[in-house]
Order: structure tokens, then sequence, then C-alpha cells
């Protein structure tokens, strides 16, 4: 009786992806292959036979290999200092860095707005020292904000995973080599290059993998002009209506990501840490040479962090060029123009949502680190393979799929909830199985040999030394449902908008009153995003986690 009901418990995570991930991307299957019932390749052909679609599917390469190239031009460099050299101020650094990569996409896309677009504060302050009446960046709507957007968004996630991987590298092959003579120059390409490359293959994958099915922003930032297979996907289906097409250009969107997560998967395999190094093994920096790399990556990862986001806080707080509270107190006159509900009502949907979205995640995550930490090692690429899919292709299937019974999910507030627990689920994962496996096998067998019961030695074992494992992922899953942008799209109901949702209504309007309100709901959630990542970082340097 026990077992059957353990195997129940252990049977929901499953069934969860089975019916909330794999019946969606079937569905879109089916009306890619068969939109009338039958075998129909009409639609995938005569995209496979259009420039336009030809075009949007090389830029949206094109676009995400350049991203990556950047990415990883600007994090190799600071990730190898970062791995090499202990100072004062480290930790605080890798934090800072990392930021970004948890804030929502619509905050990074309108700090960029607010610093870098023909209005930004970038172009006001040049036209002031220069004399002109308007600035002379174009930026907006071009390719190259995209890109320093993208590189903003993942330069902190390479840097992290870099130097967690270099800082892993012993010092003696260095030394050894030294020893026989190689200068500075031959020790990198002889020995560190050679070392380092399977995990800057990987890295560099994952970065692309992100570029490639990024949404909130090309969508915000680039719109039609430089629409990517995510933004016409959206397109085809909300604007045009046309869910064949949506279907179609979902399907190449999943056969390209889970051809990089593949690829991403093998290489991930073969970058393993050759032997392990503490921080206390890490080098003083001396010399010139060593303190002024030091110095020139904090003033980067300082002023590039902070820029975007100190622009959008001052752009809310400002009225005509002077200090007001006019965005934010007009938050509280009720409804707006451009919004059915009372601004209130959004924050509190979002937050009732994400608590919903984290208690989900964090039961089924829980099931599914003790099925792999107990020898079910093959559905651990299951539980991972929504990070692979893009949010949009989740939307997209989930119209398709629950809007008939006996799972009519369209019309309810759960399928956001729903939704978002299943972008959560793979990081909730990640996060809690290595301190699982971190437990000895030997006590918990000490235990039931005294006649302790599973649920007992969860309660006074793992519960007690995974708790800190436990609470990064809960507010990492709480920052993933907050910022949720692309899959929500399509399912929102009027009545029960999140904020990013808020914000990308907001930002449609014409008007500067609902422009300073998108700023204002910005930047609330902004912090509240920030917030939950004090306390991740904290909780993760007292738990000695990894990234």
């Amino acid at each position: 009786m026990r077992r059957a009901a353990w195997a129940g418990l252990y049977a929901l995570p499953v069934a969860f992806l089975a019916i909330f991930f794999f019946h969606p991307l079937l569905n879109i299957l089916g009306y890619s292959l068969a939109p009338q019932g039958q075998v129909d390749l009409s639609v995938l052909l005569s995209l496979a036979n259009s420039d336009y679609y030809r075009q949007t599917l090389s830029f949206t390469l094109w676009q995400a290999a350049l991203s990556t190239f950047f990415t990883l031009l600007l994090a190799l460099p600071s990730a190898y200092v970062l791995a090499r050299y202990q100072f004062r101020g480290r930790n605080a650094l890798l934090s800072v860095a990392a930021l970004p990569f948890i804030l929502p996409t619509v905050i990074v896309a309108v700090g960029f707005q607010t610093l870098l677009g023909d209005r930004g504060l970038l172009n006001e302050a040049l036209a002031a020292l220069l004399g002109l009446e308007t600035g002379p960046l174009r930026l907006e709507r071009s390719l190259p904000l995209i890109l320093i957007a993208h590189v903003f968004y993942n330069y902190g996630l390479a840097v992290r995973l870099l130097t967690s991987y270099g800082a892993s590298l012993s010092v003696r092959y260095e030394e050894a080599a030294r020893t026989l003579g190689l200068g500075t120059w031959g020790v990198w390409r002889r020995v560190t290059w050679p070392l380092l490359r399977p995990a800057l293959s990987g890295v560099a994958l994952l970065v692309f993998i992100f570029n490639m099915t990024s949404f909130g922003v090309i969508v915000i930032l680039g719109g039609v002009r430089f629409a990517t297979l995510e933004v016409q996907i959206f397109y085809q289906a909300v604007s045009l209506f046309n869910l064949s097409s949506a279907a179609a250009l979902s399907l190449v969107q999943m056969g390209l990501a889970s051809l990089a997560f593949g690829l991403y998967g093998r290489w991930q395999r073969t970058a393993f840490p050759i032997q392990t190094q503490s921080e206390a093994l890490l080098r003083r920096p001396s010399g010139w040479g060593a303190r002024s790399a030091i110095g020139g990556i904090v003033i980067f990862v300082v002023l590039g962090v902070s820029a975007p986001l100190l622009a959008l806080v001052w752009r809310s707080l400002s009225w005509r060029g002077a200090f007001s509270l006019r965005h934010y107190l007009s938050l509280l006159e009720g409804e707006t123009r451009a919004l059915a509900v009372p601004i209130g009502v959004g924050v509190t949907n979002s937050l009732i949502l994400a608590a919903v979205a984290v208690f989900l995640a964090l039961m089924l995550g829980l099931l599914a680190a003790h099925m792999l930490k107990r020898g079910w090692r093959w559905l651990d690429g299951l539980f991972m393979l929504p990070l692979a899919t893009s949010a949009v292709t989740l939307g997209l299937g989930y119209t398709l799929s629950f809007d008939q019974p006996p799972l009519n999910l369209r019309g309810s507030w759960v399928v956001l909830p729903i939704l978002h627990a299943l972008v959560a689920l793979p990081f909730v994962v990640r996060t809690v199985l290595p301190a699982l496996r971190a437990i000895p096998p030997n006590m918990l067998a000490a235990a039931a040999t005294l006649g302790s019961g599973p649920m007992t030695r969860w309660w006074r074992i793992e519960r007690p030394l995974t708790t800190r494992a436990i609470s990064i992922s809960a507010l990492f899953a709480f920052t993933v449902s907050l910022g949720e942008f692309g899959a929500s799209l399509f399912v929102v109901r009027p009545n029960l908008p999140t904020l990013p949702i808020m914000i990308y209504r907001l930002l449609g309007q014409p008007s500067r009153e609902s422009y300073g309100q998108a700023l204002a709901l910005s930047v609330i959630l902004l912090l509240l995003c920030a917030l939950a990542f004090f306390f991740m970082e904290r909780l993760r340097r007292a738990s000695g986690s990894g990234f």
C-alpha cells in the first residue's frame, strides 16, 4: 500500500509534463503537419518557399549568433580574471553581474529604451552637450540596440558559469607549463584554452538558445522590422489568427532549439572540473596589469548593469525635466485608458499567481528531484525539456490545446500559474537535486534501521539539509513567474493581467501618461525581482551552492 502511494506521488510530475507540456507540443505538431485532420505539408512547404520566412529564419540565427559572439567576447576575459584572482568585493561583483539574467525581459527592453532610445537620457545629454535640437544616436528599432540588450541580459550568466568552471581547474597545470619554459601566451594557448574550450562551447550554446528564443527584447526594441521566429509566431497567431502558419513556425523553432539543447547537453558532459579549487587558493592580484584588469571589470560591470536600470528609475521619477512622483501617483487613480482593471488589481494578480506557481513548482520539483536521486536518471532530460522550448511556443500550444472540455482552461485563471510552474520546474529540479545528493547515504540508512519511515526521514533529515536549496528555488520560481511574458500573452484574461502584460499594453499607447505609468510599473517589478534576487544570493552564499 505504501509503495503504491509513493508510486502515485512520483507519477505526479510525469503526468504534469505529459498533460501540460507534451500534449500542447503534440497539438502544435498536429496543426503543422495535419491542419485539417489529414496529413498536409502545404503550410510547411509554403514557408520553406517563402523568401520572407527564409529571411526571418536567417535573421533569427544571425542575431542569436552575433549576440552570443559579443557576449562571450566580453565575458571570457572577465571570467578569466575572476577565476584567477581573489579581491575585495569579488562575490558582490559576481552577484551584480548576474542580476540582469533574472530580470523580466520587459524591464530590460524598457530600460534600454529610456537610456539609448531616440528620446533617451543619453541622447538628451549629447544634444545638450553638442548644442543640437535632437540627439545624434538613432538606435531605436535597430539591430545594435537588440544586440546590446541581449549582451546585457546574458553577460552575467556567461561570466558566472565560466568563472565557476575556470576556478575549478587546477593551477598546477599552468605552473608546470611555466616551469617548462612557456610564457603567458603559451600557457593560455597550450594549457588553459584546451581545458576551457568544452565549457566555453557549452556556455555559447546555452546563450545562443536564449538569444534565439528571445521575445520580449525583440518585440519591444525591434518590432516587425526585426522580427524573429518568436515574433512571427506571435503575430501569426494573435494578430492574423493564422494558427496553422504559427504552428508550422513553432515546429521549426522547436527543432532548432532541441538540436541546440541536445548539443549543449553533450558538451556539458565533457566539461567537467579536473580538480576542485577553493576560493582560498585564488591568487591575490599583484602588479599593475592584474589590478588594472580587475578595475576595468568592476567599472564595466557596475556601469553596464546600473546604467539602463538607473535610467529607467530616473525617467519614472521625472516629469517635464523635473523630479516628480506623478507617474506613481497616477497608478493609484484607478483604471487607465489602456487597461481594463485598476493597477492595484494587476499587482495583486501577479503576486497571487506567482505564489500559486511557486507552490506547484516546488511540489512537483521536489518529487522529481527525489525520483532522480533514487536512480530514475533517464528522466533527467525529460524534466529539463521545458528549458529547450520557447515561451511563445508554449503559449501557442496552450491556445491550441486547452479550449475544449475536459481541459477548457483558457477562460480560467488556473492556466497561468500552471504555465509559470512549468517554466520554473527545471530550475527547481536543478537547484534541489545537488542538495539531495549531498546528503550522506549512511545517515538515511541509519535512520531507516531505527524504524523511521520515508516521511519521517524526509522531515527530520532531508528537509533541514535542503531548506536553503528549496528556498533558493522558491525565490527563483517566484521571479520567473513575476516576469514571464511571452507565453502569458496568449492565455492571459483581460481582467487578470500580470505586471509584464500591463507594462506591454501601456507601452503600446501613444500618450505620455501611459508611457510614464509603464515606467513606474517597470520600476515596481524591478524592485520585486531585485529583492527576491538579494535574498536568493544570500542563501546561495550561505549554502555554498553554485550558480
